[in-house]
């Protein structure tokens, strides 16, 4: 009798898996596209934004960014919206992304730094990173002062910039775990 009992207990385990993968297909397919995340065959950092400039509320959530107390950036319309608990705005301003974006998709805050030098060789402060991009960081971060010239067009960057005393805003809002939703 052992090997029939093997052959039903093989019979249940592939039964499961097959109703797990079927299930996890079924979520998938019904996630919103912009928080779905890349593909395993996609590269994150060549997903386009389609987010029109100038089309988006700093007032209101953005459509499709979740629910809960969250940070929500638009690689599209350069926009961070900090959103409370109850879904509202508590604050929203405009940033410089740097030349590596994130795919589509929510996050956690991973990591902080008080004060560092960005990868372009600026002093940079509130760091805040969230994601990583073949290999490079990918998080919000204010100057510290006047940058001392261009940085290198061919260093790749993650930085999202934005003004100290927003830096400060989401330095207070975004700790260690905090969700955060990329929408186009």
């Amino acid at each position: 009798m052992p090997s029939s009992s093997s052959g039903f207990v093989f019979g249940l385990t592939a039964a499961a898996l097959a109703a797990v993968g079927l299930l996890g297909h079924q979520a998938q397919a019904t996630l919103p596209a912009a928080l779905a995340g890349p593909r395993a065959n996609s590269s994150p950092a060549g997903i386009a934004s389609t987010a029109p400039r100038g089309k988006v509320s700093p007032d209101v959530p953005p459509p499709g960014s979740g629910v809960g107390e969250r940070v929500v950036y638009s690689t599209g319309a350069h926009r961070v919206w900090l959103v409370g608990g109850r879904n509202e705005v508590t604050r929203s301003y405009p940033v410089t992304p740097g030349s590596v974006d994130p795919a589509p998709g929510v996050y956690r805050v991973t990591s902080r730094s008080n004060s560092v030098v960005g990868t372009d060789g600026i002093p940079i402060e509130h760091v805040v990173r969230f994601a990583d991009v073949d290999g490079v960081a990918v998080g919000f971060s204010a100057a510290v002062g006047k940058s001392s010239g261009q940085a290198d067009p061919g260093v790749r960057t993650g930085g999202i910039r934005e003004s100290r005393e927003d830096g400060t805003a989401l330095w207070e809002f975004a700790t260690i775990g905090a969700q955060v939703a990329v929408i186009p």
